[in-house]
């Protein structure tokens, strides 16, 4: 009897659903899927303990961004459970000051009554240059950002902002890692995914070129094939 593949669950970035998976549910059809909610809850601890305890007993972890700082916290608690883990244009370290501070900023222009002004403002460092005009991947973007609304966005930005430096932590992820990062990311950098791929032992690192922050929908021929050879 061949085993049923491994249940794979997808946890998506601030302001970002499971559009921004669209590619990979039509790729992965043939497996279980499931896509975290990370819009409950202001903590990351809240985000991860949300997707434990809905997630399969036994599954691959794609993460991506925010989602990323939910992994982290998944393989603090419940390792056991993770039978590969995808970190996609994420990062290890806490804010800085100047990024809570920037948050900050955010926070006052939401409860300002001005969320859509922060979706614009953001929107830059999403794409790479080339494709900041592409109406197909504009159009996506902010249909994610409406469908999480202002109130989800504020507390994920508590969440962010609250989350742990999780580099401690790398060199006890005992599964196999893939890291993918777009090479003109605006977010997370080369240095970001380097330190990861450093401390996580085995873990294999692929920047993907001619693509930004939202790779799944910039380069999806690519991530697919990407995550198809990892994840098998």
């Amino acid at each position: 009897m061949v085993a049923a593949p491994t249940p794979v669950v997808f946890a998506s970035g601030q302001l970002l659903t499971e559009r921004f998976w669209a590619p990979q549910a039509t790729a992965f059809a043939g497996r279980s899927l499931t896509f975290a909610d990370n819009r409950s809850d202001d903590t990351i601890a809240g985000m991860a303990g949300r997707l434990l305890a809905t997630a399969p007993e036994r599954f691959d972890l794609a993460a991506h961004a925010m989602g990323g700082f939910v992994a982290f916290e998944v393989m603090r608690r419940a390792p056991h459970r993770v039978r590969r883990l995808v970190l996609m244009s994420t990062l290890a370290p806490a804010d800085t000051p100047v990024q809570t501070a920037r948050r900050e900023g955010y926070l006052r222009l939401v409860e300002a009554g001005r969320f859509d002004e922060v979706v614009e403002e953001r929107l830059p460092i999403l794409l790479r240059p080339e494709r900041r005009d592409d109406p197909d991947l504009i159009g996506a973007a902010r249909m994610m950002a409406a469908e999480t609304g202002a109130e989800a966005f504020l507390r994920q930005q508590r969440a962010i902002m609250s989350r742990p430096d999780s580099r401690p932590g790398l060199a006890a992820i005992a599964v196999p890692a893939l890291i993918v990062a777009g090479r003109q990311d605006g977010i997370v950098t080369q240095a970001h995914q380097d330190e990861m791929a450093a401390a996580i032992d085995g873990a294999r690192l692929e920047m993907v070129a001619d693509c930004g922050h939202l790779a799944t929908l910039e380069q999806p021929d690519v991530i697919n094939r990407l995550l198809a050879g990892f994840l098998g």
